[in-house]
């Protein structure tokens, strides 16, 4: 399994045509912005649609973008229409989507990552957290979901020598958390 751009994609037409097999009208809408050639339009030039594949399979897909469903220009970036094929489910690749989409969103330089959905208890298994309700492009209460980017840096530690001292004996209990 392998993560690929779309818009980066020698084999556009193949993934636009997967996309389309989604039984889900979100995904159906995707479909016809990506068509269309209206995505990047309704959610910003950057807006990356991050396919996991197998070979020649869609597993799952999602977008990160500057924009979705909520238009809060302070808030960004997204991630949206969140899809993983029936056959596919169960097995946490929507997680690699959204680990990607993390990894995106830290070395973009962002301080949270946003999700606007009506799902209750899916994004929380993945380290989201309901932030609030907010009204969507159309007026309809949506749920906003947040995680915060974790910027460390261990540079100052990694590759260093380290000492210490061992003050009991392996697999022995704590003397005060016994």
């Amino acid at each position: 399994m392998k993560i690929v751009d779309f818009f980066a994609s020698d084999n556009r037409e193949h993934w636009l045509s997967e996309i389309n097999k989604s039984d889900w009208a979100a995904g159906k809408y995707l479909y016809e912005l990506l068509r269309d050639r209206k995505l990047k339009e309704l959610c910003g030039e950057s807006t990356k649609v991050l396919l996991l594949v197998d070979d020649d399979i869609l597993l799952s897909f999602c977008t990160y973008a500057e924009q979705d469903d909520i238009r809060e220009p302070a808030l960004t970036p997204w991630v949206g229409f969140v899809y993983t094929f029936p056959e596919y489910r169960g097995k946490r690749r929507m997680g690699k989507l959204l680990e990607y989409a993390y990894a995106l969103a830290k070395a973009d330089g962002h301080q949270y990552i946003y999700i606007s959905t009506g799902e209750i208890g899916l994004y929380e298994k993945y380290g989201y957290t309901f932030w609030k309700m907010m009204k969507d492009i159309h007026g309809e209460d949506s749920r906003v979901y947040i995680t915060e980017i974790v910027h460390v840096d261990y540079d100052d530690v990694l590759g260093n020598t380290v000492s210490g001292t061992i003050d009991r004996q392996l697999g022995s209990a704590h003397p005060v958390y016994q």
